[in-house]
């Protein structure tokens, strides 16, 4: 049985991703602060719970441990796990900087150096992490978050290169407005900024893509899927995949 490791399981695309993997007859290791959401998954599969707080190099680095320890052959690493802030440039302190790039940048590095190794050395494994349409293009009070995304999507092209001969691709898949918390938080913030209702947030929002509709966890987690389980995707690496209702055509 093929093992993924997944970060930020507990909701979202995230536990989106772990229900996909467990249904194709994967073992996932949810890699997640608590064992929140955790009941709802174990229902589908085999799930391992493995401490993670992806603002805390320490802890991350102690998860690629527990996850080497559990999985010796780990066959994918979904790097989902993020946050979003909405400031404007003169709002955002260096905390709030540091903090983003910990939790989008860093702690998908950390893991892809502890954890890819072993891939390489075996000569098969499969990378996607979770970047956004804010890894492609600019957007107001999002410096930080942007910043990370595009960050990301560089770190996705410089290891697929440096992979390529390994057996180990590395790709990104780049979701717009989804179904998530992240959306929730957004709409709520617009509501309170303008006076809108949050249906009429929510369309704002959703009209910047020719569908005018948001995205589904279910639809991103079965993207990553096929970078990860099937054959078809051998030949794919550095790839930036749009899931974004046609958003940045």
């Amino acid at each position: 049985m093929r093992s993924v490791a997944i970060t930020g399981t507990s909701r979202g695309i995230g536990f989106a991703v772990a229900e996909r993997f467990l249904a194709g007859g994967w073992r996932v290791l949810a890699l997640q602060r608590t064992q929140e959401g955790l009941d709802g998954l174990r229902s589908r599969g085999p799930v391992e719970h493995v401490p993670f707080d992806a603002g805390d190099p320490t802890s991350v680095l102690a998860a690629a441990q527990r996850v080497q320890a559990q999985a010796a052959e780990l066959s994918a690493l979904v790097n989902n796990a993020g946050i979003a802030l909405s400031a404007p440039l003169h709002k955002t302190s260096a905390e709030d900087w540091a903090r983003v790039q910990a939790v989008n940048v860093t702690a998908p590095f950390l893991l892809c150096q502890a954890l890819v190794p072993g891939m390489a050395k075996r000569g098969a494994g499969r990378v996607v992490n979770v970047t956004s349409t804010a890894a492609r293009k600019g957007f107001k009070y999002t410096s930080a978050y942007c910043a990370s995304k595009h960050a990301l999507l560089g770190l996705t092209r410089a290891l697929a290169v440096e992979l390529a001969g390994k057996g180990v691709t590395v790709n990104a898949v780049s979701p717009g407005w989804t179904e998530t918390k992240i959306l929730s938080d957004s709409l709520e913030k617009i509501a309170a900024a303008t006076g809108k209702s949050k249906d009429e947030a929510k369309q704002a929002l959703v009209g910047m893509n020719p569908m005018g509709r948001a995205v589904q966890p279910a639809e991103v987690a079965e993207l990553i899927f096929f970078l990860c389980d099937n054959a078809g995707a051998a030949a794919i690496t550095g790839a930036e995949y749009l899931i974004d209702a046609g958003e940045t055509v």
